[in-house]
Formats: C-alpha cells, structure tokens, sequence
C-alpha cells in the first residue's frame, strides 16, 4: 500500500530582517528566498535560477552574502538577515554602492541589481582596496543580461574608494 502524503508541519521562523525582528510561518523545506518574498513581502530579493548559480536571490546572512534559494526558511532562525530593501539609511538615504550605481547607469532592467548590491556590500567590506579584476572575478558570480558589467565594475571601484575615505583611508592605503 503506498504511503499516504501528509501535510508538511509548519515551524515558527523568528529572525531580524534588515534591522526588524520577524516572525513568520514555513514548511521545513521552503527556501528562505521564498519566506522572504511570499511570507514577508520583501520582494526585492530576486529568484533567478533557483540553484544558486544566477546570484539574483543573494542576501546576507549575520553579514555574509548567502544564496537565499540555497537556504532554508528555517535556517535562518535567530539569525539577522539583510536583503536591498535594507541597503537605504534613514530617510531613504541611498548608500555607497547605491549611489555609485546611479551615477554609473549600472544597471538596466535591475533584476540581478539587488543581488549584486548585497554580494559587493560584503566583499568590499573584506576587500576594501579591490583592483578592476578583483572585482570581475567577484562578479563572476552573477548574471547580468543587459549591462555587459562595464559599468557594474565603475560603480563597485568608485563604492569602494568612497568607503576607503569614509573610513579614513585613501585607496591605495595600506
């Protein structure tokens, strides 16, 4: 006799996202990119191709960029998550790499710009005097169909110089 299908248990998901402590519902196996967009209607986080490749759904998790369509809902319990809707300061004050991306036309359609903005936030932070190539090897891990990244790589070199002399240093600096 087959075994009968049952409904998925739902767990409790408590985490702060972008700064606000939120609680929602989710099946054990609902990616944390759909509990994002479908639960918590933070739709700024994009779904590309679902497995981790296209880096439209990155977010970071306690600081760290993740593939939120690799993640679990449930995995980020007690965790602080940060998605683009996050990105802008008080008063809607856009950021370095925000502004930088303006300036530069970094973008086209946007789709893959929320996770591309989330990825540089993190690795600028680590990598805080990248050269041109640093930067297209870390791009490598999205997918852009529109801008050619020429522009993308202006606006994360001149992000990155403006957080240098943010932090008291010129580029160059060691």
């Amino acid at each position: 006799m087959p075994a009968r299908l049952t409904a998925a248990k739902r767990h409790r998901v408590s985490f702060t996202l972008n700064g606000r402590a939120v609680t929602g519902e989710a099946e054990p196996r609902l990616l944390l990119s759909d509990f994002l967009r479908h639960v918590l209607g933070a739709t700024g986080t994009h779904v590309g191709c679902e497995h981790g490749v296209c880096g439209a759904c990155t977010v970071q998790v306690d600081g760290l960029a993740m593939r939120s369509c690799l993640m679990l809902a449930v995995q980020a319990e007690g965790r602080r998550v940060d998605t683009v809707e996050g990105l802008a300061g008080a008063g809607a004050a856009l950021d370095a790499l925000q502004r930088a991306f303006r300036r530069h036309h970094a973008l086209q359609c946007g789709f893959c710009t929320p996770g591309i903005l989330m990825s540089l936030g993190d690795w600028l932070g680590r990598t805080p005097n990248p050269s041109e190539q640093d930067v297209r090897e870390m791009l490598s891990g999205h997918l852009c169909r529109c801008t050619g990244y020429a522009g993308i790589v202006r606006a994360a070199l001149e992000a990155a110089a403006e957080m240098a002399r943010e932090r008291g240093k010129e580029p160059g600096d060691v």
